[in-house]
């Protein structure tokens, strides 16, 4: 009896000391598995941005937005390439048109980004849009008629461009900016003769 007694207790003791060793074991082996996603957590808490922070970056961003141009810059820049293309193109210098029409779609494609949707009294316009579209139809013929250096064609698609232009002026409540064929070139330092020679 007595030795029964005493097996049993060996027996609880040996039970108690493998499941307390199991249970250190588990403990230990958890420890290492969910210590990465431990020290992630706490650093995520250590680098949250405290509201001052987000206040002054918000205050950064106003400061970079009043510093950058305004559309009607990036739009100035449109006018004076556009001019240009047509004295390129008039000229029959297409090196040169191309080069204008390249510029041209650029700076509009700054503009809309300055400025991708315009409020007006009528709701929003789309801005993107309007170039996507004016890009995808009256540029292109630009553009094909300078491949194919077709002077008549040219000259079609730059007025249907202008009329486009002035539709998204219309649209944006600003009717009064009527865009036209320029009668003179917006720079007179380059020489728009494809034959011309250098230096002079």
């Amino acid at each position: 009896m007595q030795s029964m007694k005493h097996f049993i207790n060996s027996r609880a003791g040996l039970w108690l000391a493998t499941g307390i060793g199991a249970g250190l074991l588990l403990s230990g082996a958890a420890q290492l598995i969910f210590e990465p996603f431990l020290a992630q957590a706490q650093a995520e808490q250590k680098t949250a941005p405290k509201l001052s922070d987000v206040g002054e970056a918000q205050s950064d961003v106003r400061t970079v937005n009043d510093r950058l141009p305004d559309q009607s810059h990036a739009m100035t820049d449109v006018g004076y390439h556009f001019a240009n293309l047509w004295f390129a193109a008039d000229k029959h210098n297409w090196p040169l048109a191309n080069y204008y029409l390249g510029e041209t779609r650029s700076h509009l494609k700054w503009a809309v980004r300055i400025h991708p949707v315009r409020k007006t009294k009528a709701g929003e316009v789309d801005l993107k849009g309007i170039l996507d579209a004016v890009d995808n139809s009256f540029l292109t013929e630009i553009d094909n008629a300078i491949t194919n250096k077709d002077s008549v064609k040219f000259k079609t698609a730059y007025r249907r461009t202008l009329e486009g232009c002035y539709a998204c002026h219309t649209a944006c409540e600003k009717p009064f900016l009527r865009p036209q064929i320029p009668s003179e070139a917006s720079v007179s330092i380059l020489n728009f003769d494809p034959n011309a020679t250098w230096p002079q």
